[in-house]
């Protein structure tokens, strides 16, 4: 898929195991800050693990049933596996947007977008971590996760979003520190979407998160002035 941009986008086949994912992330970054390396979006599954980020509390870990990785991410302990689609966002700041908040906000809408293609009114909740919609019945919960790590401007992670995994595996964690709701999916709320489908959503609202950026950027400069 080409896109009028100067960023590459990449869809991984099968699962990626998550020590190679962030080791290539990592290099990526550093190629992007040292030599002018081309950006990255990387779209990929991993195969069932759990990941801790740097506010990770280990009372959340219910279970080492899958691998347990700690990882530079802000954040708690977050689950991914088949059925999601977890995005690496490897972008340099610097000429886009010098501002940590904006970049996350602007993260956040790119998803909360994407799921509206599926009808889906997803959301920020204040005070909690995360995109946020209502089940059938009522119930608000969480379908997707966001946890970033910046370096000298460039980003890595990115965000995970649930298309059809199995949430039965999330029991083994304290999602994000957020015990008190659920998890859900798009297959959870009766939507019968594909990663495929998911992707090509994306892709139809990468332009408005890049906008978002660039407006978020000038508004950064002219503050500076």
């Amino acid at each position: 898929m080409l896109f009028n941009t100067d960023i590459d986008w990449e869809i991984a086949e099968g699962l990626t195991p998550y020590p190679s994912a962030v080791a290539r992330m990592e290099a990526l970054q550093a190629a992007i800050r040292g030599n002018g390396a081309r950006e990255l979006i990387w779209l990929l599954e991993h195969p069932p693990l759990y990941t801790g980020g740097t506010s990770a509390d280990p009372a959340e870990l219910l279970s080492q049933q899958f691998p347990v990785y700690d990882t530079g991410r802000g954040g708690r302990y977050t689950y991914h596996g088949p059925g999601q689609r977890v995005g690496y966002v490897m972008i340099d700041l610097a000429k886009r947007c010098k501002d940590v908040r904006c970049y996350v906000h602007a993260l956040e809408g790119w998803v909360i977008d994407a799921l509206a293609r599926f009808d889906v009114a997803a959301r920020r909740a204040e005070g909690r971590i995360g995109i946020w919609c209502d089940t059938p019945n009522g119930q608000e919960a969480k379908i997707g996760a966001i946890g970033v790590r910046i370096r000298r401007w460039v980003t890595m992670h990115g965000f995970a979003v649930n298309v059809s995994p199995d949430l039965s595996h999330f029991g083994g964690i304290v999602p994000c520190g957020i015990a008190e709701f659920p998890i859900t999916s798009l297959a959870d709320l009766g939507i019968d979407a594909t990663l495929h489908d998911f992707d090509e959503a994306l892709a139809a609202t990468l332009p408005d998160f890049l906008n978002a950026l660039a407006k978020a950027g000038g508004e950064c400069r002219v503050a500076a002035e």
